[in-house]
């Protein structure tokens, strides 16, 4: 069984990430990833931009349309990824449940400016029952996934305690890690703001904050996308310390133990065991748990309930720095 999916914009999630990259290593873009899987068919694409309709059309021999609408003239598609810039997310979904919906919907993150908007969005996939996703994609990612059955587990033993760095913007980037540690920890039960930080372009900021989630304390610290990026994760445990680098391309976890020459201290293990990481094809993972939920099976993906989730909790911070 296959599904017919289409992409609205072809920016770098939707197409450029990856285009000059070898694609049995990497899987960034929407495109590569619904390409290259066996159980859908990349039916065609969406952008306003001459070029990129070209170069998708070159490099995925399938047609490109100027508009949303015009797309819709040719084909009904089972999944709709939009890509688009975020103030365009509003009026694509209004437009892909206008007339036969499809049964999926995967948007990029924010869902929307406006809780308004989000909210109303939400609202009117249920109405026409279309499961809508959010491409918080290290949600599907098998070494994320990992830390999560460890956490949820025990095995990485509360209470849990630590520091998230982000850069490129608290909404733009560090909601990747708040929505993750959303899922490793549970909803946000209250924070407190420790610097209001720099205001950037589209309402987003970086604002230094403490968060308290249902099951650990973080610290999120905005660096210097302009100096280098960085965004990592660290969190201190009852027995050990898990470190989540370069945005999770290296995953590692230090056991505590005693010393044979003190020990009546516990000390990190010198050696920390690597948890594998397959942060290069993260598309491809999410694409994979798309196909598992059009077919009824439990799949590892952010939902619309939860991207409204992270975006309602990440704006109470926001207005907070006012």
């Amino acid at each position: 069984m296959s599904w017919n999916a289409l992409i609205v914009g072809l920016g770098q999630i939707g197409m450029g990430y990856d285009l000059s990259l070898a694609p049995e290593t990497f899987v960034y873009s929407h495109a590569r990833a619904l390409s290259l899987h066996s159980e859908f068919n990349l039916i065609g694409a969406v952008d306003p931009g001459v070029e990129e309709r070209e170069s998708f059309q070159k490099s995925y021999q399938v047609p490109a349309y100027a508009s949303l609408k015009q797309m819709l003239e040719q084909h009904a598609p089972d999944l709709a990824v939009i890509a688009s810039p975020t103030m365009t997310h509003y009026d694509a979904v209004r437009d892909l449940l206008s007339g036969t919906p499809p049964r999926a919907i995967l948007c990029e993150k924010p869902l929307a400016y406006s809780l308004d908007d989000a909210r109303e969005m939400l609202a009117l996939c249920a109405e026409k029952k279309v499961s809508l996703y959010v491409n918080y994609m290290r949600r599907s990612e098998p070494g994320a996934l990992e830390v999560k059955r460890r956490i949820h587990s025990g095995e990485v033993a509360g209470p849990l305690k630590g520091v998230a760095w982000y850069s490129k913007g608290f909404l733009h980037n560090g909601s990747h890690f708040f929505n993750l540690l959303e899922d490793w920890l549970g909803a946000m039960q209250g924070f407190e703001l420790i610097s209001a930080g720099r205001d950037l372009a589209g309402g987003d900021a970086e604002p230094d904050v403490h968060v308290s989630f249902r099951n650990g304390d973080v610290t999120f610290l905005a660096a210097k996308d302009e100096n280098f990026s960085h965004n990592s994760i660290e969190l201190l445990a009852a027995n050990g310390r898990l470190r989540y680098e370069n945005g999770g391309r290296r995953i590692e976890w230090s056991a505590a133990g005693t010393d044979e020459n003190l020990k009546v201290y516990k000390f990190l293990a010198a050696n920390a065991a690597e948890i594998p990481s397959d942060l290069n094809r993260y598309q491809h993972h999410v694409v994979q748990q798309l196909a598992q939920a059009l077919k009824g099976q439990q799949a590892q993906l952010c939902d619309g309930m939860s991207g409204l989730q992270t975006l309602e909790a990440m704006h109470s911070i926001l207005e907070s720095r006012v």
